[in-house]
């Protein structure tokens, strides 16, 4: 879970994982939708393939890139307690807030 909130904290590597939510890209898609330089899209796969957020396949001299689902759906379920927590407390708010008027 640490690996994945790591990969997870950089804004670009979330803007990777947003572009992906679409389907599969090419490393060279990828770096085009970001802007950013070839090395630095290679760096951002990496970590996102080494945290288990993507999976990497070879279509003759490209790399294809998508979603794996797994650590997304971990991730989930880690923080539905807290989504739970959220939930009931803004829902007493707004009970607390209909007595108001």
């Amino acid at each position: 879970m640490d690996a994945v909130l790591a990969a997870l904290a950089d804004p670009t590597r979330r803007s990777v994982m947003e572009a992906l939510r679409a389907g599969e890209c090419s490393a060279g898609e990828i770096e085009r939708a970001l802007g950013v330089s070839q090395p630095a899209t290679s760096k951002h796969l990496r970590a996102l393939r080494e945290a288990g957020l993507v999976h990497v396949r070879k279509d003759a001299q490209r790399r294809v890139y998508s979603l794996e689902p797994q650590p997304l759906a971990a991730l989930d379920a880690w923080l539905a307690p807290y989504r739970r927590f959220w939930t009931d407390r803004l829902d007493a708010l707004e009970r607390h807030l209909d007595q108001e008027s």
